[in-house]
């Protein structure tokens, strides 16, 4: 019997009609494994992996290969985006027995959940040197029958193991300008100068080293490290990353040149890069920068936010093709000929050469991703503006790619800083609403009423999973920008209430280090902690940027202590792997700024004086300060305390490090306080 039917994953939604009798991730899969003395098959995925559903079709949707699992294993299905603690654990178990990891994960588990066997994506027959699924399948049932109990000591050994690898051992102390300086030099070393961003292929966009190297700009003046922000963003903007249409960011790029990319649209990616190419645009001024910013702001808003308000998790690489066939990339190629289809042949040709596409083309099948290669040339704005219209609404035509709809707490704040930011710095209200609305969704269906978080929702109803780290983190990093946008303190309070459960439940007391789950979570073969960014800023530096910015704010010593020891893992990894701590690199940044905190009073919110120092005061790039904004007397913000006008005008009070500047009354002052060093 298949018990996914019921489950709020999308993913897991997908297996609910397999042949395969499916457990979710539960107590009760591990007692039927023991009862009925049969190893666990955990086959760990998520909705917009292309692997996963290759091998859902060709194994898992097989009645052939169902009745062989049925009657040897009980098939466990999980969502790594629902359990990022369960795919941690087994994940770092397959990376430390094979030297590598992806999705989907195949794992073979004893029914204490230890692990024994380990793979990846396997095909339905063997191929290119690795074996069949059933091949697999058959040797590990084999070995369970006749060999059992040398599978129960090489599980425990494997246990064993993992319990003793340790995590680098953190610093006493938060990372300094030494560290920082060293950081940089490393990413200067393995930078890519002729493309931009770090490494060769596959190229991720580097998001979080983005933001360090903005930071680190802002507080230094270093030139380099402006430079290689702004080129990898340019490149990246202009390659086939980037949704030349629609807006938004696809999840990496297969190539080095950032041409072709895996075609899978994320939610995380999407909220970090806008609020970068915002802040590149606060630092520069750039165009780009701040088409960018505003075109993937609308692409989250436009496809991604849900009915209830919130934000989708992501949408699939694979569409329908117009055949019946699901193929990656299918919704955003182009030919020659289907531009000359679309526009007519002027403009066709017009089209594919704004757009470098090819007779040959970029993709497969002659196919091409469309780019903006061209640095030079004249083209007609209002033409061009006209060929994207029509293109836009040519490409709405066809079968458009599945949307994982559910709403990851993390996630979502992230959107929800990134939609506050990118609202309020070009007057776009509606961007700020919809932050608000995800935000507000957060509240209502996220946050129980002892202040603990859910890890996902779907249509509003809150799912079974606890949230982590980075839920917490996120969450309150987004409600932090929020309140510094509208004014509100309420986001300040919700914050703090989830940053007490931080220091209270996944912190360590003795050392400052953090974990990435909860102190009463569900225990597994071992508690994850990972300090080092994946796709997305890590728990623990997400954390510790929450908490600087909350100490700023509040004044709370606990909080700012406690982001200071977290930091310590940064300065022992900064230097030696920046490009994977990059938020931890930008959050020490703040460190060394203070952060500033900025105060502005004024005598009616929108009076044009206050608003035009508010604005002013969020567009300040001194690396993570903080804002309050309200009347005077108001106790919205422990900031606004004692802050009294200037001969009755709007006054802005700029402070760090205990000490506080003379207050200020024009904008030009203001923006000179947040600039100096």
């Amino acid at each position: 019997m298949n018990r996914l039917a019921h489950e709020t994953s999308p993913y897991l939604l997908q297996h609910a009609d397999n042949p395969v009798d499916w457990w979710p991730w539960s107590a009760e899969a591990f007692d039927e494994a023991r009862r009925t003395n049969k190893p666990v098959l955990l086959s760990v995925g998520y909705s917009s992996c292309h692997w996963c559903h290759v091998m859902a079709h060709e194994s898992f949707e097989d009645r052939a290969t169902a009745d062989y699992l049925n009657e040897h294993f009980v098939s466990v299905k999980v969502d790594r985006e629902e359990r990022p603690d369960v795919d941690a654990v087994y994940m770092e178990a397959v990376q430390a027995a094979t030297g590598q990891g992806g999705w989907p994960m195949t794992v073979f588990l004893t029914a204490d959940g230890e692990p024994f066997y380990f793979g990846t994506y396997f095909p339905p027959a063997p191929r290119h040197g690795m074996p069949s699924f059933r091949q697999v399948l058959e040797g590990v049932q084999q070995a369970w029958s006749t060999r059992h109990d040398e599978v129960s000591e090489v599980a425990g050994k494997i246990v064993r193991d993992l319990s003793q690898r340790e995590i680098v051992r953190q610093a006493a102390e938060a990372p300094g300008e030494q560290e920082l300086a060293q950081a940089l030099l490393g990413l200067t070393r393995e930078y890519d100068p002729q493309r931009g961003g770090f490494g060769g292929a596959p190229k991720f966009p580097p998001s979080m080293v983005l933001e360090f190297l903005l930071r680190h700009h802002a507080r230094t003046g270093a030139e380099g490290a402006l430079q290689m922000a702004q080129d990898t963003c340019e490149r990246m903007a202009r390659g086939g990353l980037y949704d030349q249409l629609g807006g938004g960011f696809a999840r990496y790029s297969v190539d080095r040149d950032w041409v072709v990319p895996h075609f899978e649209k994320m939610l995380y990616d999407n909220a970090l890069l806008c609020r970068v190419y915002a802040h590149l645009w606060r630092a520069t001024g750039s165009d780009l920068a701040r088409r960018v910013a505003l075109e993937t702001a609308e692409f989250m808003v436009r496809e991604l936010r849900t009915a209830e308000g919130g934000f989708a998790s992501a949408l699939d690489a694979d569409s329908d093709d117009g055949t019946g066939r699901h193929v990656e990339g299918a919704y955003y190629v182009w030919t020659p000929e289907q531009l000359g289809a679309v526009l007519g042949e002027e403009d066709g040709r017009l089209a594919a050469q704004y757009f470098a596409v090819t007779d040959e083309g970029t993709f497969e099948h002659g196919q091409s991703v469309l780019q903006l290669p061209q640095t030079e040339g004249v083209f007609d704005a209002e033409k061009v503006a006209s060929v994207k219209e029509r293109l836009l609404a040519a490409r709405g035509r066809r079968p458009a790619p599945g949307r994982d709809d559910k709403v990851v707490a993390a996630w979502n704040g992230l959107a929800v800083a990134a939609l506050a930011e990118t609202g309020a710095y070009f007057g776009r209200p509606d961007l700020t609403e919809a932050a608000l609305g995800a935000a507000d969704l957060l509240v209502r269906v996220h946050l129980d009423e002892h202040g603990r978080l859910a890890r996902t929702s779907r249509d509003a109803r809150v799912g079974a999973n606890a949230g982590v780290l980075e839920d917490y983190a996120d969450v309150a990093e987004g409600f932090l920008a929020l309140a510094s946008v509208t004014g509100e303190g309420v986001w300040l309070d919700f914050a703090g209430l989830l940053l007490g459960h931080v220091l209270a439940r996944f912190a360590d007391p003795a050392t400052g280090a953090l974990f990435d789950t909860a102190s009463d979570a569900e225990q597994l073969i071992r508690r994850p902690q990972d300090p080092t960014d994946n796709a997305a800023p890590s728990g623990w530096t997400a954390a510790a940027g929450a908490l600087l910015s909350y100490a700023a704010h509040t004044g709370s010593a606990p909080h700012r202590e406690a982001a200071e020891r977290a930091l310590g893992v940064v300065k022992t990894l900064g230097p030696r792997v920046p490009r994977f701590i990059g938020w931890g690199l930008a959050v020490a940044e703040a460190l060394l700024d203070g952060p500033r905190e900025v105060a502005v009073a004024g005598p009616a919110l929108d009076d044009e004086l206050t608003a035009a120092l508010h604005r002013t005061a969020l567009l300040g790039a001194a690396p993570g300060a903080v804002v309050a904004f309200g009347t005077p007397g108001s106790d919205e913000f422990p900031l606004l305390a004692d802050r009294t006008l200037v001969d009755g005008a709007p006054t802005a009070y700029v402070c760090r490090g205990f000490v506080c500047d003379l207050p200020v009354t024009d904008p030009a002052a203001l923006r000179a306080r947040l600039t100096s060093s």
